[in-house]
């Protein structure tokens, strides 16, 4: 086990040094640019948040449909659902700055705007403070029954656990799927409260597990350099983990491609706006980009059998869309304040450095403090 855990210990290093200076900018931002800063913190805390909840629903879609390929990424799975209780006091900030990033929780703005006025029964502060507690709630809840009944099966042979398992996890993934679509309406959609779409919530969760996997895949890669994951992570395992990469891919292309396709079909003076921010001012450059880089070379490399057997050629495919889940992230959040044109601030990198170093060092944390492997789940059989 010291192969493993060293090379995690190098992880949690860099990610401890990357969200220290992070931090130190941020705390800077907070002074001298704090609408700014507020802006970058949330595109950050939305990237992060949404990795963990696709933690989640990737854990529970493998506890109801079986097989070895989420068994031996489960523990990463597992260690990213456990950083939902620091995620949701790291929402204050957004709770303390919510009137400089949502227009509705201006009572200045609601006065003179009769459409913030018409939704103001739900789009009102205190409402969207408990539904953010609710969500959360739920969240770590589930993820604390995953959690435990998964590090009961490893200490035996009895099959409740897995039972129980399957059992939270179909209801877990209806919970999961209504949580995170009001979620990203009261988080991100409700940033342009005059827009609205029937399937955002659909995007956010497609590009919420995609985040996730991606994620998993090259941590995988690097534990599986040594035992025990070594006997796990087999050419033919890391096959399974490819092509459901290319699946993901696919399907968070299918869903955004449904919400332009339903928007340019519509062609409706309250919906158009929401893309021409984001297709004009140099924004049309990075949604070519998340066209080229996010679906289709991504879809042409994913589609090669050598590809996704090699251990390092598919983990770089998987960093490589980590990266395009940043900028797809920043493509939805940023255009609400600056639809005039593209414009990258030193804050948006810095707090990204942040939340995205001090949560991959506390992923790495949890993962030290379990085994790496599910040792009697029954898709692993040899190691049972």
């Amino acid at each position: 086990m010291n192969g493993p855990h060293e090379a995690l210990r190098r992880v949690q290093r860099a990610a401890l040094g990357a969200g220290a200076v992070g931090l130190a900018l941020s705390l800077v931002g907070v002074f001298a640019a704090p609408t700014q800063f507020l802006r970058s913190y949330l595109a950050a805390w939305l990237l992060v948040t949404g990795t963990s909840l696709g933690c989640i629903a990737i854990l529970m879609i493998n506890h109801v449909t079986g097989g070895a390929w989420g068994a031996m990424i489960r523990r990463i799975l597992e260690s990213g659902a456990r950083t939902l209780p620091v995620l949701a006091a790291l929402f204050l900030p957004l709770v303390l700055g919510a009137p400089r990033l949502w227009e509705w929780a201006s009572a200045e703005a609601v006065a003179r705007d009769p459409v913030l006025q018409h939704k103001h029964v739900y789009l009102n502060l205190p409402f969207f403070l408990v539904r953010a507690g609710l969500y959360f709630f739920a969240w770590i809840t589930v993820t604390r029954y995953l959690t435990r009944w998964s590090l009961e099966q490893d200490a035996t042979l009895d099959p409740l656990p897995a039972e129980r398992l399957e059992l939270v996890s179909r209801g877990g993934l209806v919970l999961m799927g209504l949580t995170m679509t009001f979620a990203s309406i009261d988080w991100v959609m409700s940033l342009e409260p005059h827009w609205s779409s029937t399937i955002y919530g659909v995007v956010f969760m497609g590009g919420s597990v995609l985040s996730a996997f991606a994620f998993a895949i090259p941590v995988a890669v690097l534990l599986a350099q040594e035992p025990p994951l070594d006997q796990v992570i087999t050419a033919d395992r890391l096959h399974d983990l490819g092509k459901l990469l290319l699946a993901f891919v696919m399907l968070w292309a299918y869903f955004s491609f449904s919400q332009f396709l339903i928007v340019w079909a519509g062609n409706l003076p309250e919906e158009t706006p929401w893309y021409l921010a984001r297709t004009r001012g140099g924004w049309q450059w990075v949604a070519l980009a998340l066209a080229v880089f996010h679906f289709a070379l991504p879809f042409v490399v994913l589609l090669s059998r050598e590809v996704k057997q090699r251990a390092r050629t598919l983990a770089t495919v998987a960093v490589a869309l980590v990266v395009m889940r940043v900028v797809d992230v920043f493509w939805l959040v940023k255009p609400a304040f600056r639809p005039a044109g593209f414009s990258l601030h030193w804050l948006d990198v810095a707090t990204v450095m942040a939340l995205g170093g001090l949560w991959l060092a506390l992923v790495v944390r949890h993962l030290q403090e379990q085994p790496l492997v599910p040792l009697h789940d029954p898709s692993l059989g040899m190691l049972a």
